[in-house]
């Protein structure tokens, strides 16, 4: 009888729990779709060079390296008693003043520009540490026996997939609106359009409580103390430092060449935006299959063997793009648009297939009590490893003497990519066996 009278409320909380998190992961998605227009917006509007628009484009992600504060603040401190659902409203609020600000004021200051930017992905990062921070107490509850094959049910993964799967969704969608609007809407109307979007999800997601997430009951008299003595206490363990500093590390030693290559297609090749847009959603429909394939098949394997299959992968696909780019596909009579779609776009995102593989291992092995800072901490170590690629790349740039009408060295950049692209692997065993490390963390939690 008590069974019966508890499954409508815990249907009631997978539905809440599913539109919540999945129109906060498609949202995180669709941010492809200002941030898309926005590349020829400072190209074509404001005139700026390869190197200058790969460094606005990193520069503007540092707000993504505190989310570690963030994820402590949300472990530590509740509004109202709530410590998630505040903190992904205030992340959509933020969203929605900077780029209505861009689209309405319209700035042509860079400097100002920047700022808006900042405070953009200032609320993106707040909105994710919380978005993560659920899925992570979530993914540690054991599903009952009813709902073992439900999308909720995420100690083996599930969850983690569903939420991959919106951010994807997300992207997919982002992306070809993008690809079709551009040329078509202006760029202020593109912005305002997405501004209007977040704005509407800070609208919902002030109208959920938190109470019908059903999350795991914690205390909200630790305070920041004890959140960054638990954090430093995660770190010290070798199953929770060793992968962190790997992940980060594959990102970090690879100089990327993101802003040289879209003024290669762009400028050099005349690629059509269209196409741009529709090799933006093939990787996004790319990342949906890799959420249903891992979920169906892959999540058994073992994280490092996938992990390393992966960047194994990546090495292969960046020795693809020197062929690309000396023409030898094009010689072979295939198209260079064809290619952009279909190597280029998978290129573009497998780099974050290694991050499905990781969360699942992180949830399994994080200790009870700061999922948010732990998952917030991982993010923010992946999101400075990808200013330093990114950096890294405008130096490598500079190196082999690309420019913004002179490719002629690209080749030995993509070249010096690739070997980079190699190292990781060197150090592929500091990603831990899951089941071994699940039983240091139990040990050790006794």
């Amino acid at each position: 009888m008590v069974e019966r009278k508890s499954t409508p409320h815990r249907s009631s909380s997978e539905l809440v729990r599913k539109a919540l998190l999945g129109i906060g992961y498609w949202m995180q998605g669709f941010r492809c779709f200002p941030w898309l227009v926005f590349n020829f917006f400072l190209k074509d509007a404001l005139d700026v060079d390869p190197s200058t628009l790969q460094i606005l484009q990193n520069s503007a992600n540092l707000p993504m390296v505190a989310k570690p504060l963030y994820g402590i603040l949300s472990d530590a401190f509740y509004i109202q008693g709530q410590h998630r659902i505040p903190y992904i409203a205030l992340g959509a609020f933020l969203q929605a003043i900077s780029w209505l600000a861009i689209a309405l004021l319209s700035p042509t200051n860079i400097s100002i520009i920047v700022l808006y930017l900042l405070l953009s992905n200032l609320g993106a990062a707040i909105a994710e540490v919380a978005n993560d921070a659920v899925v992570a107490e979530l993914a540690r509850q054991p599903a009952p026996s009813s709902l073992k094959k439900s999308p909720s049910s995420s100690s083996s993964g599930e969850l983690q997939s569903f939420v991959w799967m919106a951010s994807s969704l997300g992207g997919a969608f982002g992306n070809l609106i993008a690809g079709v609007a551009i040329g078509r809407l202006s760029p202020r109307t593109m912005f305002s359009i997405f501004g209007v979007l977040t704005a509407l999800q800070f609208l919902v997601t002030i109208s959920v409580r938190e109470s019908s997430l059903n999350l795991p009951k914690a205390s909200s008299g630790n305070g920041i103390k004890k959140q960054l003595s638990d954090l430093s206490s995660a770190l010290r363990r070798p199953e929770i430092a060793y992968p962190i500093t790997w992940l980060a590390a594959s990102y970090a030693v690879i100089p990327a060449l993101t802003g040289t290559m879209f003024f290669y297609q762009t400028q050099h090749l005349k690629i059509d935006t269209s196409v741009l847009g529709i090799s933006k959603v093939f990787g996004q429909a790319t990342m949906l299959l890799w959420s249903i394939v891992y979920n169906k098949y892959l999540k058994s394997i073992g994280p490092r063997k996938l992990i390393s299959a992966i960047q194994a992968t990546m090495v292969v696909l960046t020795a693809s793009d020197i062929l690309f780019v000396k023409g030898g596909y094009r010689n072979m009579g295939f198209p260079d648009s064809l290619y952009v779609i279909i190597i280029s776009g998978f290129l573009e995102v497998i780099l974050f297939f290694k991050i499905l593989p990781f969360s699942v291992l992180i949830s399994q092995v994080c200790p009870p009590g700061c999922e948010g800072s732990l998952m917030a901490f991982a993010m923010s170590v992946v999101a400075l490893a990808f200013i330093v690629s990114g950096y890294l790349g405008v130096a490598l740039a500079s190196y082999v003497g690309i420019g913004g009408d002179d490719f002629s060295g690209l080749p030995f950049g993509l070249a010096i990519q690739a070997a980079c692209t190699v190292l990781p692997l060197t150090l592929s065993s500091w990603i831990p066996d899951v089941a071994a490390a699940r039983q240091k963390t139990s040990r050790k939690s006794e």
